[in-house]
């Protein structure tokens, strides 16, 4: 097991989810522009059905796939690592017909229940995407358990290419027809967008046959295990793993079933429900993707790194892992939350400048999601932990509590008329919370791992006080001069700049970790003719 494999994974991935992160703003800031939060709601009572089954595709499959994949590679079983692909491939391949007919032919059933008839023809239009989202799981966490993280990043990058060329599209022409066709349309580009994902993951595959096949061949004969064996197995890990890598997408999905209809029972009217739905997901929700996607690409990279070590009793290895893992969650999390809270509502501005009265009034919710993105990204990369330690009922249990208290929380204080929906967002921060306190402990508790925390969470909560100042510090200075938009940019380029100064400066990022990264002996290099390390 190279040393390199986690930090190389998670950085090709993280690159990866970030450009996909900023193709989505480039569909959603004109889309949000378009339809407005009207359409928005439209769109967001569908889209979290995908989402969700997005973070199975690119999350919680293909981790249980990495994870069987690598076990038997690491003890030189590659014929059975390539049973595991094929058998999962049939299995995904049946769970997709049935998503497919659930949600085309149920579509009005589910939005009458979730009090949004308008949103029917986005639902139909998601549908065809739950046929498709399924087999690229199984590509995807194949090569991820051979430790081939580039299949997965080109296909995240195809797909979501295609989906805002093709939605956004539709959208614009459909604006004439009505809202609801235009949000449709929008969903069409995300049904087509994982038709493109699998294609381009079949290429690679049947590029990589030949070679893949001579690793079969050389590989010690071994005992087969059955079919039904192989199944359950990755049934049981898929399923926890899913639900426990889907803490973002399962907390909209509370949203969906409780905002509109608590809303509703206060006294708003359900085009002012739909309005203030669509600024809470639909404007600031989407801004929190962007630290979630690099959240998520550590668990993934996480989860075969440590079933690997832990298959082969790599102690040493494993804490390491388990110790780099929660720094890289702060390291990553810290700024999101601190630039986030600074420029809530500067941002919601920036992207959305034809929809200033609307931006304006889903600020207050963006800056309290950002509250919790710390923790949510130390609850992420805990659960790909503990996945990677054969414990996904743990994260399981731990998104139960978490779900609860979403549940309760954005219940009552939805209910508080002068919060509305910031009520939501309050109980979104605070389940996060929750459930990465929760995780950390679990991880923790069964690794016995030893954690340095001056160098894991003073360090860089410290080197996020000094970023989040200096950012609000050249946005005022700013804003009268050149503007919100100009001076938003300038300051978050500002702010990155000295967040990256900080962690060398305090040496929350170490010089040795440097080189594991991409290219890292040469970043190395430029770093030291900066005189910053």
């Amino acid at each position: 097991m190279s040393k390199k494999t986690f930090l190389r994974g998670a950085a090709i991935l993280g690159i990866a989810g970030l450009l996909v992160q900023v193709m989505g703003a480039i569909f959603r800031i004109p889309l949000g522009n378009i339809i407005g939060d009207e359409g928005m709601g439209y769109y967001q009572t569908a889209y979290p059905i995908y989402v969700f089954l997005l973070v199975f595709s690119t999350n919680g499959a293909p981790a249980a796939i990495s994870k069987m994949t690598s076990e038997r590679v690491a003890l030189g079983k590659q014929s059975e690592a390539h049973r595991v692909f094929k058998l999962s491939f049939v299995l995904m391949f049946a769970l997709g017909i049935v998503a497919f007919g659930v949600f085309f032919f149920g579509a009005e059933a589910i939005v009458n229940a979730l009090k949004n008839p308008g949103a029917y023809y986005a639902m139909i239009s998601i549908a065809p995407a739950l046929l498709f989202v399924p087999l690229m799981s199984v590509y995807r966490g194949y090569f991820q358990g051979l430790q081939q993280m580039e299949p997965t990043a080109v296909s995240q990058l195809i797909e979501q290419a295609v989906r805002v060329a093709v939605g956004l599209s539709l959208a614009i022409v459909l604006v004439p027809k009505g809202i609801e066709y235009a949000a449709a349309g929008a969903t069409i580009g995300t049904s087509i967008g994982p038709i493109a994902g699998v294609a381009m993951l079949a290429v690679i595959y049947l590029l990589k046959r030949k070679k893949l096949r001579k690793e079969i061949e050389e590989c010690k004969e071994v005992e087969k295990e059955s079919a039904g064996k192989i199944i359950g197995t990755l049934a049981a890990i898929a399923v926890p793993i899913t639900i426990g890598v889907s803490i973002l997408p399962i907390m909209n999905i509370v949203d969906v079933a409780i905002v509109m209809r608590r809303l509703q029972e206060i006294g708003f009217g359900i085009k002012e429900t739909n309005a203030l739905y669509g600024q809470l997901t639909g404007m600031a929700g989407p801004v929190i993707n962007i630290p979630m996607a690099l959240a998520l690409s550590i668990a993934l990279s996480m989860v075969p790194a440590i079933a690997a070590a832990n298959s082969v009793k790599d102690t040493a290895f494993l804490d390491m892992n388990v110790r780099l893992g929660l720094r890289t969650a702060m390291i990553i999390g810290v700024p999101c939350t601190f630039g986030l809270m600074a420029l809530a509502e500067p941002i919601m501005l920036l992207i959305y400048p034809m929809q200033a009265a609307s931006a304006s009034s889903a600020a207050p919710c963006l800056f309290i999601l950002a509250i919790g993105i710390v923790f949510l990204s130390i609850a992420q990369t805990m659960a790909g932990i503990l996945q990677g330690l054969s414990k996904p009922y743990v994260a399981v249990a731990t998104l139960a509590v978490g779900v609860v208290v979403k549940a309760v929380t954005t219940y009552i204080f939805t209910g508080i008329p002068s919060l509305n929906v910031q009520g939501a967002a309050i109980g979104s921060s605070i389940a996060y919370g929750v459930i990465g306190v929760l995780n950390f402990a679990a991880v923790k508790r069964y690794t016995g791992t030893r954690f340095d925390m001056n160098l894991s969470v003073w360090k860089p909560l410290f080197s996020g006080i000094v970023m989040g100042i200096v950012v609000l510090a050249i946005y005022y200075a700013g804003r009268s001069f050149i503007g919100n938009s100009l001076s938003t940019v300038l300051s978050i380029g500002a702010g990155a700049a000295v967040y990256g100064i900080m962690l060398l400066k305090t040496k929350a990022i170490e010089t040795h970790e440097i080189k594991l990264l991409p290219k890292g002996d040469k970043l190395e290099r430029l770093l030291v003719k900066l005189r910053l390390i």
